[in-house]
Order: structure tokens, then C-alpha cells, then sequence
């Protein structure tokens, strides 16, 4: 009887759980294969309740794109190695954040910026830098305990 009951509590939670799941809007699928018609092994996840997230290979590369649910893309990520950052770019971290040991690497394309997004640790502290191309720092914030740059 006891077990009947655990399994019958456990059956109503997943159900409850499986109905709160936030169903994806035709508008953003729409828009992701207009955007990306080659993309490859599609996952999608709700990041936050005005965003939704694609992460998916483009060419063999991992990359990530984020639309609200209207369908209008937001910004597409995708990652690289800190090799593959252009010179301007990895002489700006050499110079303003020296000692610092790079993470994650993206290049990172939205309406509001084009360039690159990077961590950076040194000791207990984390960073997150946006810089252009050219190599001019954009953007710096500090990352919270256990937190990425996503």
C-alpha cells in the first residue's frame, strides 16, 4: 500500500511538472529556420520567460541562438578557441587584463554588438569582456559565484 501511494504521489508530480512546461511558439521555430537552415541537432530550452534558446551545430561548429517569442532573433552565439581570436582582440586582454587565465570564447553577433565575448579568471575572480574586432573593450562585468557567461 505504501509503495502504491509513493508511486501514485510520484506519477501526479511529474505530470504536474510535464503541464508547467512552457510550450515552444510557432513564431520562434519559424524564425530560427528562416535564420539557420542548415542547423544540425537542434535542443531547445526556455532561458527566461520573454527568451528561448536554440543550441544546435552550423558546420560542425557549436553555436547557440536566442529569440523572444514573438520570433525576432536576439543573438546567436558560437564558440571558439582563444587561437582563433584576431590579434587587436587577444592584444586588449594581454594588455588590460593581464595574469588573467581565458575561459570560455565566443563570437557573439546580436542588433546591439558584433565581436567577441570572453571569460576571464584570476584567483576567486571572474569576468565577462565584450570586445569588438578591432580590439576595443566594450563591456566588463564581474560573474557572480558559479556563474557563467551564458
Amino acid at each position: 500500500m505504501k509503495t502504491t501511494f509513493v508511486l501514485l504521489a510520484f506519477l501526479g508530480m511529474s505530470l504536474c511538472a510535464h503541464a508547467q512546461k512552457a510550450v515552444l511558439p510557432n513564431a520562434v521555430v519559424d524564425a530560427f529556420s528562416q535564420k539557420f537552415p542548415n542547423a544540425q541537432k537542434v535542443r531547445w530550452n526556455q532561458e527566461e520567460a520573454d527568451e528561448w534558446e536554440a543550441e544546435f551545430y552550423l558546420n560542425g561548429t557549436e553555436t547557440s541562438a536566442s529569440f523572444n517569442p514573438a520570433g525576432s532573433w536576439l543573438e546567436t552565439e558560437t564558440e571558439i578557441s582563444r587561437r582563433s581570436l584576431p590579434a587587436a582582440v587577444k592584444n586588449t586582454l594581454d594588455s588590460q587584463f593581464a595574469g588573467y587565465k581565458t575561459g570560455e570564447v565566443a563570437i557573439i553577433d546580436s542588433p546591439a554588438f558584433s565581436g567577441y565575448e570572453i571569460e576571464l579568471r584570476k584567483k576567486e575572480q571572474a569576468l565577462e569582456v565584450q570586445v569588438t574586432k578591432e580590439g576595443v573593450l566594450k563591456h566588463k562585468r564581474m560573474l557572480k559565484d558559479g556563474e557563467d557567461n551564458d
